[in-house]
């Protein structure tokens, strides 16, 4: 495992020298917990073009599967709220339990999970007929939302009970609970389901649970010099679809980590931007953009190179990224 790695320098401003990025037919929306707006970023000139005001805090963002609608967990306002991504209009709210924090949607298209942190529940919203069909009671201040690839299995994180919850969509009964680290942000399943990544923010680790025997294969560790250990908060992590290479989220150490998907080694750390949060992959995984909640921007890494290339300036405390092709 590398401990130093390399810690790319970012490129000044938003401007782009010609030629350096690939263009991308792309629409990059990125949530503003605290300026309460989504930022709308063209991926080809890799500028901010709108900025759109919302609910109050917004926080966990999703498109559907067709990318008409982005769906906007407005957590103080106890809703989840639906964007054209066309017209950039608020078109309709979804029930949702108390504080809304991160959803996730279906293989399929048809149905919403969505964390409730004040009440324990996730909360699950047919996206035909826009009404909730279940509540599921899960442990407390859930958080992440993970889905397998067939749809059979979403994964929920709690915070405070420092489990991973495996819950059958068939039936929305809980069929296994698995204790990970301290503060559970985030559940990521590999593209081909035999892996669930779950991220602990106090505990600075990465569980790497089997779903099927429910039990954790790996613990993923991080260690940068010339960082305090506890600044090194797992958060936010995406896998490449051919289990190449994973990115880990390492908040306030604002590092990205770099980690072989097939042996767990870290192989690097890549400087961002301060507090990383979230992370997405552009469609053809050539780019990762990370959202940054204390310096306000969002960075952009080449995955061919693990390199920072720039970094957007966006609203107040970034937190969500959705990537429309």
């Amino acid at each position: 495992m590398k401990h130093g790695g390399k810690v790319a320098a970012l490129a000044a401003g938003v401007g782009l020298v010609a030629g350096i990025w690939p263009a991308h037919a792309l629409t990059v929306f990125v949530s503003n917990e605290q300026g309460n707006t989504i930022s709308v970023i063209d991926g080809e000139t890799q500028e901010v073009i709108n900025e759109i005001a919302v609910g109050n805090r917004p926080r966990g963002i999703a498109l559907g599967h067709d990318n008409r609608f982005l769906y906007i967990c407005a957590s103080d306002d106890n809703t989840i709220q639906v964007m054209d991504t066309e017209t950039l209009e608020l078109v309709d709210t979804l029930p949702s339990g108390p504080d809304p924090e991160l959803l996730v949607i279906a293989p399929q298209g048809d149905r919403l999970y969505v964390a409730n942190e004040d009440d324990n529940l996730v909360t699950v919203i047919d996206l035909e007929t826009r009404e909730m069909i279940a509540e599921i009671p899960v442990g407390v201040e859930p958080e992440g939302m993970g889905v397998s690839p067939d749809g059979k299995i979403v994964v929920n994180t709690s915070e405070t009970t420092n489990m991973a919850h495996f819950i059958d969509t068939d039936s929305y009964e809980i069929v296994g609970n698995v204790l990970v680290g301290q503060r559970p942000r985030i559940a990521e399943f590999t593209s081909d389901g035999s892996e669930v990544w779950v991220t602990a923010e106090i505990g600075g680790t990465v569980s790497v649970i089997d779903p099927v025997g429910m039990e954790v294969m790996r613990e993923i560790s991080f260690e940068v010099a010339g960082v305090e250990p506890e600044a090194l908060q797992p958060v936010g992590v995406k896998i490449l679809e051919d289990r190449s290479k994973a990115y880990v989220a390492l908040g306030p150490s604002n590092r990205v980590a770099v980690i072989d998907a097939q042996t767990h080694e870290v192989l690097d750390y890549i400087l961002v931007g301060q507090r990383v949060w979230q992370l997405e992959l552009t469609p053809d995984e050539t780019t990762l953009y990370t959202s940054n909640g204390v310096s306000n921007d969002v960075t952009l890494i080449d995955t061919a190179t693990d390199t920072a290339m720039v970094s957007i300036p966006v609203g107040s405390f970034p937190w969500g990224i959705a990537i429309k092709p």
